[in-house]
């Protein structure tokens, strides 16, 4: 067994630090775990003082790849989407000539045109208001000449693939049927109150008012009543590891949520200009959050509140690292400084094993 002692002390003294409150980490491989662990405080309880192994996390955009980017895997299996299909195919209100040839492939690759992000919430709530209000804002850049990365196209693709579904299925309802057939476990949207004296909070939210507790931190997937294609869900380290077992198993040759082929295709880097980016996913390069340590063939997300996964097929290895950073507040980042090191101490443990 690796031995994990310098990645659980960064994780340890980040908490000292002051970086994040709380911490679970999952190392496996595809076939098993090698390694949770749990860090820091989720509540001023007694009872709840050390943050258990299965605290939940506000995911953030982890949900682009475990929700967004894997169902819309399985609608192009099932042959109800296609990578080429123009946005206007599904959404009317996208049209003019700077983005008539904006594709899902655009929007997966992060190469539409749209901006990063913009606070819809103050003025918006629901489908239809989000969906008019972006397709109609000028576009930043011309489609697929660079990636920017973007919540705008992801929440275009939560609208598309709930109108794919043959059986008029919401997104959500979509994501727990998957979640449930390959038993990831607790990963949801819109968690149940049971699941809450187990969550770690997020941010004191100025705009709701209150603490953040089992309750979306991202405010546009708030205005979009907690499910959306860019933000929403929850889940443990572990039902994440389970997720990401499934990706490496593929990714490996074999068929899990998906034909190897299509994820394969998925975790493909695209051939736009300066980009790291796959559909839904990112790729290793020397500034990864990953660190240095991984094979270029590393695919990974990271999320906002201090959430990250990132798999390595060469290596065999998933690395899960969930945190609420972002508790009390949104404006302390000094996450960036620990992922790296966090990673490269996983990796380098492994190595260090297997040359044994």
């Amino acid at each position: 067994m690796p031995d994990f002692t310098l990645a659980s002390q960064i994780l340890l003294n980040a908490v000292r630090n002051g970086v994040f409150p709380a911490a679970v980490a999952e190392v496996g491989t595809a076939d098993e775990t090698l390694w949770d662990h749990a860090v820091g405080s989720i509540s001023s309880e007694p009872a709840i003082r050390v943050t258990p192994i299965d605290t939940l996390f506000d995911l953030a955009s982890l949900t682009k790849v475990l929700a967004t980017t894997s169902l819309a895997m399985h609608a192009i299996e099932q042959g109800w989407l296609t990578l080429d299909q123009p946005v206007s195919r599904w959404i009317p209100d996208w049209h003019g000539n700077d983005r008539e040839d904006v594709t899902i492939k655009d929007l997966l690759a992060h190469t539409s045109g749209l901006t990063a992000h913009l606070p819809y919430f103050r003025d918006h709530t629901g489908r239809s208001e989000f969906e008019h209000a972006i397709c109609t804002m000028p576009l930043e850049y011309s489609p697929r000449t660079r990636a920017v990365y973007s919540d705008l196209g992801f929440i275009l693709l939560g609208f598309i693939l709930a109108d794919t579904d043959p059986n008029g299925r919401r997104l959500d309802e979509q994501f727990h049927v998957q979640a449930e057939q390959r038993q990831w476990g607790e990963l949801r949207y819109r968690p149940p109150t049971s699941w809450r004296r187990r969550t770690a909070p997020t941010e004191v939210d100025t705009w709701r008012g209150r603490l953040l507790v089992g309750e979306v931190h991202d405010q546009n997937a708030w205005a979009l009543g907690g499910v959306a294609g860019h933000s929403g869900l929850f889940g443990t380290a572990r039902s994440v590891g389970a997720f990401a077992r499934d990706i490496l198993a593929a990714l490996q040759g074999k068929t899990t949520l998906a034909l190897p082929e299509t994820v394969a295709a998925f975790a493909r880097r695209t051939a736009v200009m300066n980009s790291s980016r796959a559909l839904g996913w990112d790729t290793m390069c020397l500034t990864s959050s990953c660190g240095i340590s991984m094979s270029a063939d590393a695919i990974g997300h990271t999320g906002f509140t201090g959430t990250s996964l990132w798999i390595d097929p060469l290596a065999d290895t998933y690395v899960v690292l969930l945190t609420n950073r972002v508790y009390p507040s949104r404006s302390n980042n000094r996450i960036l400084e620990i992922r790296p090191a966090f990673h490269n101490a996983v990796m380098d443990a492994i190595a260090t094993e297997r040359t044994r």
